[in-house]
């Protein structure tokens, strides 16, 4: 199960045969339910997780109640509460399957044994994480220079299959909207 992994990590650095023989000690494959929490509110975060295949959704519940996701993981991304994993402390966030879902886990032990034994590993996180820094700095700029309406046109465009994926409510939740907001967008022709 880990050949999705071993083709992503092969878009940034090369690995023997070996090699891919090394990574399968340290990662741990699991199937989730629909709605599986991999993580709670104040649990502290123990692993990152690889989406094989389906939907992950990361979220805080407001002071008002109200749910709101921060990040979804899809085939082939990372998910994981950094800020909780890296500093051993308690999370603000839940990490909960929105789809029946094939993940590798891999524990922050796990991942420090994996980069003493594949200096090249490190690398590859470095540039994945990259990414995500530089995918985060432009939500933020997303957010703040569009107009709601724009916003939900400029991610349907650059994540089609996406918005077709998951839930309007949780779409509408990540965009920062309410469902119904969202819903009169959707129903807009242009």
């Amino acid at each position: 199960m880990l050949e999705p992994l071993i083709t992503h990590i092969q878009k940034f650095v090369p690995l023997t045969l070996d090699e891919q023989g090394v990574l399968q000690q340290y990662f741990d494959y699991k199937e989730i339910d629909k709605k599986h929490y991999l993580l709670n509110e104040g649990d502290t975060c123990k692993a990152q997780y690889f989406v094989i295949e389906g939907c992950l959704r990361m979220y805080f519940i407001k002071e008002n109640g109200v749910e709101q996701i921060v990040q979804f993981g899809i085939d082939n991304w990372w998910l994981s509460d950094y800020s909780s994993l890296t500093l051993h402390t308690p999370s603000q966030f839940y990490i909960q399957a929105v789809q029946q879902s094939k993940i590798l886990v891999l524990t922050q032990d796990k991942q420090e044994e994996l980069l003493d034994k594949l200096p090249q590993i490190e690398r590859y996180f470095r540039k994945v994480y990259q990414r995500a820094y530089a995918a985060a700095q432009m939500r933020i700029t997303f957010f703040t220079d569009l107009s709601g309406e724009e916003k939900y046109h400029h991610f349907a465009s650059r994540f089609p299959d996406f918005v077709q994926r998951v839930p309007q409510y949780m779409l509408a939740s990540y965009l920062g909207f309410t469902p119904e907001f969202l819903s009169k967008v959707r129903g807009k022709k242009h």
